[in-house]
């Protein structure tokens, strides 16, 4: 191996020689997951972090993983592993990516490791699109799973029918949410590259990761990489709401195409649908199939888009529309997708991972006609790197028309994001206002945690929209609703 190596060395080494796995950077929650997975694989697992803390500690520790922190050189003299799994946050500098460098030690990044641990044999299903990658992977891995296809799956949220976000079965299909992010110090690609599809959705393009990706052409010519890697005998299913997405899989998979969703184009088309405090209902139809009904507990038309692709999926996977259909409804959903958190006093809140301006739009637009009767209070934290800048200014602006009420945190300075590009949520603000919606943004955790106190009414819906912990927000909400005197009705 040379230093500047792609990390991809089975080629020099034979996987069933490998026997101890060391993960750099377990903490995180794929890795941490992929760590659990190798562990119940048969192998033997060890990790580092710098900081690792609950809820990933206590599941590393019930796994019986062994955890190093912080990052040291000895941590891989411990560990001795075979084989060293560098996860995406890992800098070079770091010195145990350099102590694997200097005793070179095999190593590899999480997506290519579980390209060739993991996907090699079976049947891979990669979910992969701006959106609903998380909700649309795990709802397909639930379907397979309750029609008894026993599959794995791994995804970046944990899923409510089984507590965890991975699982591993005795079938032939592996499920893995496909990540456009890139993958480690040494491969700057996009991850879902090496998850080996031979079964995809495609549930949506548009600019993200503004971190990583110069510009939209930068941004789909990863999504063109993606399709190349489906074989000529794969299967790829593209939502019909992103004419884009569906020529950039046309032009560039040698798999066949199909296309899904609400559209009258779609060739997998989900119609009539309802909403309300139960979830959905709609009519599935495929191709060559008759009219199914299909109820399940998630609500918007983004998930109805995300149920639709599933059954594009499954039903190119040979399983029967009824079948289908009852996975659908016996699916729970993902934790911080649509979650409630609490209810106190006549006030519920929910949690959600929304934080690009069209997940934003389609999550509020969900919970307005889910709770169309009720007073509904949208907090969100532009915390991502691509929500901080000003590139989606414009559309922020025009996201929150569902709710009633607005409250938007004022990111503190990053130092990623120059001044010039930043987000001016003032002017989000005001265009909001602008809209005959009460909106304000606060800077502190506590000013917005004091402000839903003391303002919230029964029969609110306060829903808060993060990619992080948002500073404890939702618990620090609702023990203050605990504490407060009975709402008072609106």
């Amino acid at each position: 191996m040379s230093d500047n190596d792609n990390g991809n060395v089975l080629a020099d080494i034979a996987p069933t020689s490998i026997e101890r796995i060391h993960l750099v950077g377990v903490a995180g929650t794929g890795m941490g997951a992929f760590a659990g997975m190798l562990k119940a694989e048969g192998y033997k697992v060890t990790g580092s972090d710098e900081n690792v803390y609950p809820p990933m500690s206590d599941m590393l520790a019930a796994w019986e993983i062994d955890v190093f922190t912080p990052y040291s050189a000895e941590n891989i003299d411990r560990a001795k592993p075979d084989l060293v799994i560098i996860g995406n946050v890992i800098r070079r500098v770091n010195p145990e990516a350099t102590a694997v460098r200097e005793r070179r030690i095999p190593q590899m990044s999480f997506p290519a490791a579980f390209g060739s641990l993991v996907c090699i044999g079976r049947h891979s299903v990669v979910v992969a699109g701006t959106h609903g990658k998380t909700t649309t992977s795990a709802m397909l891995a639930h379907v397979l799973a309750h029609a008894g296809l026993d599959p794995t799956f791994i995804v970046g949220g944990v899923t409510l029918n089984y507590t965890g976000n991975f699982r591993l079965g005795a079938g032939e299909h592996v499920v893995i949410e496909g990540d456009e992010y890139d993958t480690a110090y040494f491969d700057k690609g996009p991850k879902f590259v090496h998850y080996r599809a031979r079964t995809a959705l495609l549930t949506s393009i548009e600019f993200d990761h503004a971190d990583i990706y110069r510009d939209m052409a930068h941004y789909e010519l990863a999504y063109e990489k993606f399709c190349a890697t489906l074989p000529e005998d794969g299967w790829l299913g593209v939502s019909a709401s992103y004419p884009r997405a569906v020529e950039i899989a046309q032009q560039h998979s040698k798999a066949r195409v199909l296309t899904y969703g609400t559209a009258d184009s779609a060739e997998y088309r989900a119609s009539d649908m309802e909403f309300g405090e139960g979830g959905s209902r709609f009519v599935m139809q495929g191709p060559r199939d008759e009219p199914t009904d299909v109820t399940m507990s998630m609500t918007g038309m983004h998930n109805v888009e995300n149920a639709a692709g599933v059954w594009a999926a499954a039903r190119s996977l040979g399983l029967a529309p009824e079948m289908i259909a009852a996975g659908l409804g016996s699916f729970l959903g993902v934790k911080r997708r649509q979650e409630p958190r609490g209810y106190v006093s006549g006030v519920l809140v929910i949690d959600d991972f929304a934080h690009h301006p069209t997940a934003v739009r389609e999550t509020i637009g969900a919970i307005r006609q889910r709770y169309r009767d009720r007073r509904l209070w949208a907090v969100f934290e532009p915390r991502s790197n691509t929500s901080r800048r000003n590139i989606h200014q414009q559309e922020y602006a025009a996201a929150f028309d569902e709710a009633d009420v607005v409250t938007i945190r004022l990111p503190e300075p990053h130092d990623k994001v120059p001044p010039d590009q930043q987000l001016d949520v003032g002017a989000v603000i005001t265009a909001i206002a602008s809209r005959g919606i009460v909106a304000t943004g606060l800077e502190s955790v506590a000013d917005i945690v004091d402000l839903i106190a003391r303002q919230a009414q029964a029969n609110d819906v306060i829903l808060v929209m993060s990619n992080g912990a948002f500073g404890n927000l939702i618990p620090d909400v609702l023990a203050a609703l605990e504490k407060r005197a009975p709402a008072q009705s609106a």
